[in-house]
């Protein structure tokens, strides 16, 4: 049996590995915001590949919608409010129309907020399609990661502190 400090320091080990390698991933595609694969792959964590893949299509499905959302808000309305807060609405909407949960929904959400929001140097359907592919670069190197080298469940803290003045039960009776 794994003790709980030798699964710490294997996590220690496995995310890094992880994370590098999703950057990598990202530059060797030229991807302009490296950084949402690392953090995808951060997000893709799960101890195996079963639960990974199941939360992992959601996400994938999430993030397309709000890229194709997104590019066609900005691009058709332009960067308004309104047209924000109708894209998040209309992203709910149709997330439950199609029996998408609450994990497609977010990043659905998520990525219509970055495309629409945030400053880019390159047009909205650019933008959009970066995203869309910094994501999955992320999502499919947390997949390939976890499917090689899975984590151990998750076991609460490595240590439990132990208390500084432990409580000693009383024998005496102070109502006199």
């Amino acid at each position: 049996m794994m003790t709980k400090q030798f699964a710490a320091l294997k996590k220690s080990l496995v995310r890094p590995a992880r994370t590098t390698v999703a950057v990598v991933a990202a530059k060797a595609l030229s991807l302009p915001e490296v950084y949402w694969a690392p953090v995808s792959t951060f997000i893709a964590e799960h101890s195996s590949l079963g639960a990974a893949l199941t939360v992992s299509w959601q996400r994938l499905v999430g993030t397309a919608m709000g890229s194709l959302a997104g590019a066609l808000l900005l691009t058709g309305l332009g960067p308004s409010l309104p047209a924000y807060g109708a894209g998040v609405f209309g992203m709910g909407l149709l997330c439950a129309a199609v029996g998408l949960n609450r994990t497609a929904y977010r990043f659905a959400g998520i990525t219509l907020t970055v495309i629409m929001l945030a400053a880019h140097a390159e047009t909205a359907w650019g933008a959009a399609w970066h995203r869309f592919v910094e994501v999955s670069v992320g999502l499919a190197v947390g997949l390939i990661v976890t499917a090689l080298w899975p984590d151990a469940p998750d076991e609460g803290p490595v240590s439990t502190p132990k208390k500084a003045f432990p409580v000693q039960p009383t024998t005496q009776n102070h109502e006199q």
